[in-house]
């Protein structure tokens, strides 16, 4: 079993305790739809090094695995759209880069079994590239990241079947919409609550995002 912990002085000075597996997936069966669809969004505002965010992707490319493993085309781009679901934040820099990193392996090693001799190098750096704008080092109370600016998402969309539609947003405009939408305001429209985005980019094909964005 995984430690809990990874010292007595993370836990006095950030909290720092670690969920085990069985309550992960306990929490993510009460929401079983949405963890197997591939574009549902899941952010986890104290991510650590990803223990709930494996376990989400682990469920989306079971699905992405049997709807479109024949082709290796269809297989990549929507095991795009399921990484490019998850979020995650946490105030420690080691960790980040640990959920990244367990992140991508664990992708790495699924793709390699399906298509062994077939690996597209510029898919995967496509990969890292996503896991590196959606894995943020922050404080997802004061919605700021470790330089003090405003933690900015990057929302990934299919488009056109090849590219894929980036849009950037500030967290805070994010978090009060969807105060909003439970709040005094819950019965505006939907389009009055929809948070606007800070930039856009042009569509791009989902092999060559690394390079585009770079």
């Amino acid at each position: 079993m995984k430690n809990l912990i990874k010292s007595r002085n993370r836990v006095r000075d950030h909290g720092e305790v670690f969920t085990p597996d069985f309550v992960v997936n306990d929490m993510l069966d009460l929401v079983k739809n949405e963890t197997e669809n591939i574009e549902s969004r899941f952010l986890e505002p104290a991510c650590g090094d990803g223990n709930f965010l494996i376990k989400v992707l682990e469920r989306k490319l079971k699905v992405v695995k049997r709807v479109y493993k024949k082709s290796q085309f269809d297989y990549e781009k929507n095991a795009l759209l399921a990484i490019s679901s998850l979020y995650g934040v946490d105030l420690l820099y080691d960790n980040v880069k640990e959920a990244r990193d367990r992140l991508y392996n664990f992708f790495l090693n699924e793709y390699k079994k399906l298509y062994k001799e077939k690996i597209n190098s510029n898919f995967l750096k496509s990969i890292k590239y996503v896991l590196s704008r959606n894995i943020l080092q922050g404080n997802a109370l004061t919605l700021k990241d470790n330089k003090e600016n405003p933690i900015i998402f990057s929302e990934w969309s299919s488009v056109n079947g090849i590219k894929i539609k980036r849009r950037d947003f500030n967290f805070v405009k994010i978090r009060n919409t969807e105060l909003s939408r439970v709040g005094l305001f819950k019965n505006l429209d939907e389009e009055s609550l929809s948070p606007k985005p800070i930039k856009e980019y042009p569509p791009t094909n989902f092999l060559k995002l690394y390079k585009t964005y770079e």
